[in-house]
């Protein structure tokens, strides 16, 4: 039902942001055929789907494409499908026989999908690296942290998952849709460093604004400012405190206990932000994060406890909404965004590397016949 239903995606089987991006589209209801390497595949149980929630709600075919019997086949599923996607390093593709031109020469409506931390040229293109990298090189990892220490890496989320699977999954669908007015496909070329170099606008506005300082920890939305951080509670655990806007800065003072010292309503005043981050420091650990939360949840102070994965699944809004679902015996995110007419909906746990073989070719126009054949000369497992 979801609003991608209908559009047929192949994923050449790869880690990370990859499979991600084809994560979001399977769940948006796009048919997404997973092409794994013969030699992933083994028996498996199907009651005891694999553990990789990012693999969720897609087929899942074994294919040799050195064999140009198994190149073939994915040559044929390309000219029924929408979309092609691959996260490889540049020119391996083209060294298979998989590239955007021969895909394009199949089906020129075919809107074919790259996903690389460097991208297709570039003094780096070639070079290994991760998000730590990608998002280095972008300017979005040197920000992050408090003055005077290292900058904090923020998991992989901002270069893998951000700057690169949310980019390709938007890129995919643009051509898309483009391709249906013009009857041309395209390349679709995502570089994670592109995609964090993007993210981070908002801060090259505040930059030539003269609103964004250079060094580390002294902004206000990068832990410089009191009113904008993480705070620490009797019991240990911790909150997050947001309160940018003056109304919800004056709801700060007035829960907090803090309203009456009048030095504090100089919100903006940076010369004041450390000495003033040392009192409301001192102030949230007199009390536990529950105590907190009792006081300030549901107000306009902007306010959240710092939950634990594990909690966030039990918390009251999460609960409320289904943001955690349950598929395959796994706890894990439920689809996002949400639609009013076009209910989205996991479509089920990940497959076993090449267990959809046979189904998925039949329904792609492969007679048992063929299918045989194709096992026989080892082009499909």
């Amino acid at each position: 039902m979801g609003p991608l239903q209908g559009v047929k995606v192949i994923e050449l089987a790869g880690i990370g942001p990859g499979p991600f991006c084809a994560m979001m589209l399977s769940d948006m209801g796009a048919e997404v055929i997973r092409v794994e390497r013969s030699a992933a595949v083994a028996p498996g149980d199907p009651n005891d789907p694999p553990k990789d929630v990012l693999a969720r709600g897609r087929r899942s075919i074994g294919v040799d494409l050195k064999n140009p019997d198994g190149l073939e086949t994915v040559l044929k599923l390309v000219e029924k499908a929408d979309i092609v996607m691959e996260g490889f390093r540049p020119g391996v593709t083209e060294r298979l026989g998989l590239g955007p031109d021969d895909c394009l020469a199949r089906n020129p409506k075919i809107v074919y999908g790259r996903m690389t931390g460097w991208g297709q040229e570039g003094p780096y293109h070639l070079a290994a690296g991760h998000d730590i990298n990608y998002i280095a090189l972008a300017g979005a990892l040197e920000p992050l942290g408090r003055k005077g220490e290292a900058p904090v890496h923020p998991l992989n989320l901002v270069g893998d998952f951000g700057g690169g699977g949310m980019y390709l999954a938007f890129g995919l669908v643009c051509g898309v849709l483009e391709a249906r007015q013009s009857g041309k496909g395209q390349v679709v070329d995502t570089a994670m460093v592109d995609g964090a170099a993007s993210l981070m606008n908002m801060f090259w506005g505040m930059k030539a604004s003269g609103v964004w300082n250079d060094e580390r920890g002294t902004n206000m939305l990068d832990t410089g400012s009191h009113f904008y951080d993480t705070y620490e509670c009797s019991d240990g655990e911790y909150i997050s405190i947001g309160s940018i806007e003056p109304q919800f800065y004056a709801e700060l003072l007035e829960l907090s206990g803090l309203g009456e010292q009048s030095d504090l309503a100089k919100q903006m005043d940076r010369t004041q932000w450390p000495a003033m981050k040392e009192r409301v420091t001192d102030l949230f650990k007199t009390k536990s994060r529950d105590e907190w939360s009792a006081i300030m949840e549901h107000s306009d102070v902007c306010f959240a406890p710092v939950l634990s994965m594990d909690e966030a699944t039990q918390h009251p809004h999460n609960v409320e909404r289904g943001t955690f679902i349950e598929v395959g015996g796994m706890t894990q995110a439920a689809p996002a965004p949400r639609f009013s007419r076009t209910e989205v909906a996991v479509q089920g746990p990940a497959s076993h590397p090449g267990a959809d073989t046979d189904d998925v070719l039949a329904d792609y126009g492969f007679d048992a016949d063929t299918i045989a054949k194709l096992r026989d000369v080892g082009a499909v497992a």
